[in-house]
């Protein structure tokens, strides 16, 4: 008798890296859409509370968007409050775009909620794995970088 089972292969990793992104932005934007900002907006945020004073092509590079795209993100946070932009003494024709404190006190609103989304994304592995995967993705990342 001939077996019939279909082994089926495993999903490749790019794809579950995708699948993994794509629901974490869908919560993520559900947690921020009170505020009136996006996913985006929310990450080009929290590199901003990192690394202050970013020019647009760093921040855009740093927050996952094209340079295109990154001018109307900034324009809209800028509108809104949440950063502001001045000339680099260092470079006068270059803008550094800088958190306002208003942009902080938003970060601080879904500090929380973002951390126990992160926990519940993590919940079944143990704190070792947990600081394994956040190497493994560390390495992953710099391999293509």
């Amino acid at each position: 008798m001939l077996d019939t089972q279909v082994t089926k292969a495993s999903p490749s990793l790019l794809y579950m890296v995708k699948q993994v992104e794509l629901v974490v932005r869908s919560h993520l934007d559900e947690l921020v859409r009170p505020s009136g900002i996006t996913a985006l907006q929310y990450t080009a945020l929290t590199v901003l509370e990192r690394h202050d004073g970013l020019s647009a092509a760093q921040l855009a590079r740093d927050s996952f968007v094209t340079a295109q795209s990154i001018a109307d993100l900034v324009r809209s946070l800028e509108t809104r409050g949440l950063v502001r932009r001045e000339r680099n003494p260092r470079n006068r024709r270059e803008l550094l775009i800088l958190l306002t404190e208003e942009g902080r006190a938003l970060l601080a609103q879904h500090a929380g909620p973002v951390r126990e989304l992160e926990e519940r994304m993590v919940r079944d592995l143990t704190a070792h794995q947990t600081e394994q995967f956040r190497q493994a993705l560390t390495t992953a990342w710099h391999a293509l970088s």
